[in-house]
């Protein structure tokens, strides 16, 4: 290898990993772009590890091609003494964390390794935490920001996600703990009666009365509640899927001739993939969704840019609602989106339907050792459940477009 061979490999735009022919394990690679990097192949305790080591080039940052034989002769010599520079460098990267933010990149990083659902600590940090004390150099935080952050939120009506603000506080600092950086947590005093207090589980579930009058408002507010949100509710009461599995379909999991949608097992809570039955007017609910969405992927694109999804913000139903009981035009007891599931579930009851079909149109995983043997999904036992709750659902809705 030499300076004429990588000019014409970058010149051709030859993509790839090209072997330099020497006994350095070092390779120069080719980018679709057409750009050339230099990376080093070697062994870290009887691993095979592979370490970029620069961009080619003679400017600032560039490495030659005798710049990039030294590297690679340094970092083979450290091998074989035992050192790891592939792990010694993500230490010094490490090592650099300077701010609350630099810290939680590095544990939200851990949150998606380890969590099915790290998009949650994430939005969390992103809307509460990060704006009082992401800025702040390590050693800055203390007790009373803490306090700043959790009060803030639970005297906004949420308790829920001051409890959530104030767990994930924890564990960002406990990260900092495990990784040397931080000394102590300024969070491990406090306690979920100093943010949003005892949690107790939920029983609204709303009636069909409430159901009607809460489809009135949406139709006398639809400057500020979408159509798009009141299919989405109509859909929630008559589906009873979970928000996260909604806002997110794409539509080549829906077959609208077949009247059936496909939620993957990567994005149902359980970890199983089920075929939900589309009937009634979940079809035509579906239909205008099709024509609203424009050619999108998604059943619901979202409304602004975003670089974190390509369908709604898992926030945007939560605050419509919201909006309508702060100014009070829903005059009745609150309630929530996941209140909608449990309305649901509510009228499979009422409506005869059996606990174990009930179920599996919630998409509850089996129990026990029953889960072993019965592998039967009941699928047209759920179609008639479905269709029993659409009759009673789809009346209250109204599909006058709006």
């Amino acid at each position: 290898m030499n300076d004429l061979r990588i000019k014409k490999l970058l010149r051709d735009k030859v993509v790839g990993r090209h072997n330099t022919g020497e006994r350095l394990g070092l390779y120069f690679r080719v980018s679709e772009e057409g750009t050339g990097t230099w990376v080093v192949r070697f062994k870290a305790h009887s691993k095979r590890r592979e370490i970029t080591i620069g961009r080619y080039g003679s400017g600032p940052g560039g490495l030659s091609l005798r710049d990039a034989r030294m590297e690679a002769a340094k970092i083979q010599a450290e091998s074989k003494n035992g050192i790891d520079p592939l792990a010694e460098r993500e230490r010094d990267q490490l090592a650099k964390a300077n701010t609350i933010d630099d810290l939680a990149a590095d544990w939200l990083e851990d949150c998606r390794r380890r969590l099915k659902h790290p998009h949650i600590p994430e939005r969390v940090y992103r809307k509460e935490i990060s704006p009082a004390i992401g800025q702040l150099s390590l050693d800055q935080v203390n007790a009373r920001d803490i306090r700043g952050i959790i009060l803030k939120i639970a005297k906004s009506g949420r308790p829920t996600i001051a409890n959530d603000a104030l767990a994930y506080c924890k564990q960002l600092f406990n990260h900092g703990i495990k990784l040397d950086l931080v000394q102590s947590n300024p969070a491990q005093a406090f306690r979920n009666i100093d943010a949003g207090g005892a949690e107790e589980s939920r029983d609204r579930a709303l009636s069909l009365e409430e159901v009607e009058r809460v489809f009135i408002v949406f139709r006398e507010n639809t400057d500020q509640f979408t159509r798009d949100n009141y299919l989405a509710v109509a859909l929630l009461l008559c589906l009873g899927v979970r928000k996260g599995e909604l806002i997110a379909a794409e539509w080549s999991e829906v077959d609208l001739e077949e009247g059936l949608w496909v939620i993957p097992k990567h994005r149902s809570k359980n970890g199983d993939s089920i075929t939900i039955p589309l009937v009634g007017s979940v079809i035509e609910w579906f239909q205008e969704l099709k024509y609203r969405s424009a050619g999108s992927e998604y059943v619901f694109p979202r409304r602004r840019i975003s670089k974190r999804n390509g369908h709604i913000s898992p926030d945007t139903l939560n605050a419509a609602i919201a909006k309508l009981f702060r100014e009070g035009k829903l005059d009745m007891p609150h309630f929530t989106v996941h209140d909608l599931r449990r309305t649901f579930r509510t009228q499979l009851g009422l409506l005869g339907v059996p606990g174990h079909v009930a179920e599996r149109c919630m998409n509850h995983r089996i129990p026990g050792i029953e889960r072993t043997y019965n592998v039967h999904d009941y699928f047209d036992e759920r179609k008639e459940a479905l269709e029993k709750v659409n009759s009673r659902i789809a009346t209250l809705v109204s599909i006058s477009k709006a």
